[in-house]
């Protein structure tokens, strides 16, 4: 399977000729969703979906049941609960957790999924849900209102994936970043920094 990370928390998983894009939000490049046969979308924060892009794309869209996202009902919206297993774009996943991190305090927050792909490939969304088995690869948050550097080299380290990406690091300036990518090299086996565009 070839990974392919874009800016913030959007990856293009592509096998066999086939394309599955995950949170293509308003961050992330166009050009993650060229030739793209299907999308996952973790939640609905628009850093992990761009509704209006989607629109246009007429691929099937699978959201967390219970997700609100404005013009809904112009996207072929296929809603998802968690434990579901289903096929999107030739991929098995597994739709695992329900609820997005606790950003602060009391403030609401919204449903959240995250998919196992293939049962390979990890993508946790806004949360650090276990994904209750073994996994090959392991996208994980790396800064986040919702998370300490702590909490994801600990999430990182419970999962044991052979291989380590990060997502959701668009805030990160230059010199965040290195002190981030410094943390989880050190600390988590199998960690590497993907750049935007750059594939695995």
């Amino acid at each position: 399977m070839r990974i392919t990370k874009y800016t913030h928390s959007c990856v293009r998983l592509e096998l066999d000729g086939t394309v599955l894009v995950i949170d293509p939000g308003t961050w992330s490049e166009p050009r993650a969703l060229a030739g793209a046969d299907a999308v996952l979308v973790s939640h609905e924060h628009t850093d992990h979906v761009d509704v209006l892009r989607l629109a246009g794309l007429g691929v099937p869209v699978f959201v967390p049941e219970g997700a609100v996202l404005p013009d809904l009902a112009r996207l072929p919206v296929t809603r998802v609960r968690p434990g579901q297993r289903f096929t999107a774009a030739g991929f098995e996943v597994t739709a695992v957790g329900g609820r997005h991190a606790t950003i602060h305090g009391d403030q609401p927050d919204c449903v959240n999924l995250g998919y196992l792909v293939d049962d390979a490939v990890y993508h946790p969304g806004d949360s650090l849900h276990l994904p209750g088995r073994p996994v090959r690869t392991l996208l994980v948050p790396a800064q986040a209102s919702w998370l300490k550097l702590t909490e994801a080299i600990d999430f990182a380290t419970a999962v044991g994936a052979t291989e380590v990406f990060p997502i959701h690091d668009a805030q990160l300036n230059d010199r965040g970043l290195a002190s981030v990518n410094g943390w989880f090299t050190e600390t988590v086996p199998g960690y590497r920094y993907l750049a935007p565009g750059e594939t695995a």
